[in-house]
């Protein structure tokens, strides 16, 4: 169903029949692209149309993204959309999660989105505990307790000076967008649910739960769900992209779930979707609320379908993408192929660190940050960039590990293969790493996982396919997978044994640096 007034038939139906072309948005937090896909019967058509960094800045007493740079080159992206062979029929945003913009009655913004790596919120679970009890917390909402987390960055902000008085709506980012493409006033179900502030049980927001930390459930738009067809494009967008029978889907608005959407997935394989963050996890039927799950702050977040993703959220590539942001400043960075090759030559386990030590989530400098952990715990420092690349990919390896363990042991399901997602797959020495330190076999792929997911639900949407797994098996057909066996079967419990150790020295030497276990 439409949320706004039915496009033009033509496309809609070009669509069903794999003559019309999708745009993907997708945005994660620290760069975008926006990306046509037509999935034809004959074969798949993928082109990226246009790629863009963008970061955070500080203005207005905090950390701030700039939506207005970010929806520009979203336009752009489309205006390049029409200089393809087929008609775009549709287009959907996807983003990071936890952050919000804010406006007022009319519609319009009030502040500049704050980012959730802003400081504001730093101490804040303990202020929030304060409230309600953390357990209650993750048993209404199933989601894991990050400080960053949407309910607590809106606790932060609604009870402070910086409140906007005139706020009267709430959107996530993607949704923000999507708004400014068609004037949607509606939030997507899987980005939602991450927020922290939708009820595990009733699939709606928590009213009862943001009444305690004094948060206007009047703010929250309603709720659709992923493949809701939300409007054609306003007059001044169609005009300026030339798109002018195109119309707006919401995909899975959150970006892991539109990741985990273009995986092919089986019940016995976990993914790896490997970018900033690394998220571990499985596909599953039903949330896993008990007090064990809690225990390790793992993370019920809504998929296509009605599906839940049960996974945990880990540091991932922000580690390595800061060291050579560290080594850029000094003009010592290598570009890839030749920082590849200095990792294959770097000796192999020569030290370890903890991915989610909170001394790597908002670091002046990465890789002092890096040294200074190594040193606490009584590790040689890496004298080249090759052999510190290495470490922090070993060690990520490892936390993907103890996590699949963990998975493994809470649900009671035998975890066969591991399947890695996104950007980071296309790393092969990241890929074996994960093989070995899990004994499992490792399938790589798609890089585009996330894209494709996007384009997959607006094109279930338009009739292209059934549903999601018709759509999957079309994707599996079409791109193939790269495959890593565990060169040793007896190497990971000992490397995971030395992880456990160096996490246990470090939490002694600082307490409150680590994150330990449970994230």
């Amino acid at each position: 169903m439409s949320e706004g007034r039915k496009t033009a038939e033509e496309p809609a139906s070009d669509a069903a029949r794999g003559r019309a072309s999708h745009v993907a948005v997708d945005l994660g937090a620290g760069s975008g692209r926006v990306v046509r896909g037509r999935f034809g019967v004959d074969r798949l058509e993928f082109e990226e149309l246009h790629r863009f960094a963008h970061e955070p800045e500080q203005r207005d007493g905090a950390l701030r993204w700039s939506s207005r740079d970010l929806f520009a080159a979203i336009v752009e992206g489309l205006a390049r959309a029409r200089r393809g062979d087929s008609p775009i029929a549709s287009v959907g945003v996807d983003t990071w999660g936890c952050d919000y913009a804010l406006l007022d009655g009319g519609g319009q913004l009030l502040e500049e989105p704050i980012s959730y790596r802003d400081a504001r919120t730093d101490g804040v679970l303990e202020r929030a505990a304060q409230r309600v009890p953390l357990a209650a917390i993750y048993r209404a909402t199933g989601i894991q307790l990050q400080p960053f987390n949407t309910l607590f960055q809106l606790f932060t902000h609604v009870s402070g000076p910086a409140w906007p008085r005139s706020a009267a709506r709430l959107l996530p980012l993607p949704d923000l967008f999507h708004r400014l493409l068609c004037g949607s006033d509606s939030g997507e179900r899987t980005h939602a649910t991450t927020m922290q502030m939708v009820n595990a049980g009733s699939g709606e927001w928590d009213r009862e739960l943001l009444r305690a930390f004094g948060i206007p459930s009047t703010l929250l738009p309603r709720l659709v769900e992923a493949g809701t067809r939300l409007g054609p494009l306003k007059e001044e967008v169609a005009r300026a992209t030339g798109l002018e029978r195109c119309e707006v889907v919401a995909p899975a608005t959150h970006d892991t779930a539109s990741a985990v959407a273009g995986a092919p997935l089986a019940e016995d394989v976990a993914f790896v979707s490997a970018g900033t963050w690394c998220l571990v996890g499985v596909e599953r039927r039903a949330p896993l609320l008990d007090d064990a799950a809690f225990a390790e702050n793992f993370t019920n977040e809504g998929g296509v379908g009605g599906t839940t993703r049960f996974l945990k959220n880990v540091a991932g590539m922000w580690l390595l993408e800061g060291c050579r942001a560290s080594w850029r400043r000094g003009g010592r960075d290598l570009e890839w192929d030749e920082l590849e090759e200095a990792i294959e030559r770097a000796p192999a386990w020569a030290g370890v660190i903890d991915p989610d030590d909170r001394a790597f989530f908002r670091p002046a400098d990465m890789q002092r940050a890096v040294e200074e952990f190594l040193r606490a715990t009584q590790q040689p420092v890496p004298a080249t960039q090759g052999a510190l690349a290495r470490l922090l990919l070993e060690s990520l390896a490892l936390r993907c590990a103890e996590v699949i363990d963990a998975i493994q042991r809470l649900t009671g399901t035998a975890i066969g293969a591991v399947r890695v997602i996104g950007g980071g797959s296309r790393i092969d020495f990241l890929n074996q790493a994960l093989a070995d330190v899990t004994g499992r076999p490792v399938l790589a792929g798609p890089v585009e996982a996330t894209a494709l997911g996007n384009l997959l639900v607006q094109a279930i949407a338009a009739g292209r396919f059934r549903d999601l797994a018709e759509g999957r098996a079309y994707v599996a057909q079409r791109v193939p997978s790269r495959h890593y066996q565990p060169r040793s079967r007896d190497a990971a419990a000992p490397l995971l044994a030395r992880f456990r150790r160096v996490i246990e020295r470090r939490a002694a030497a600082a307490p409150s640096a680590s994150t330990g276990s449970s994230g």
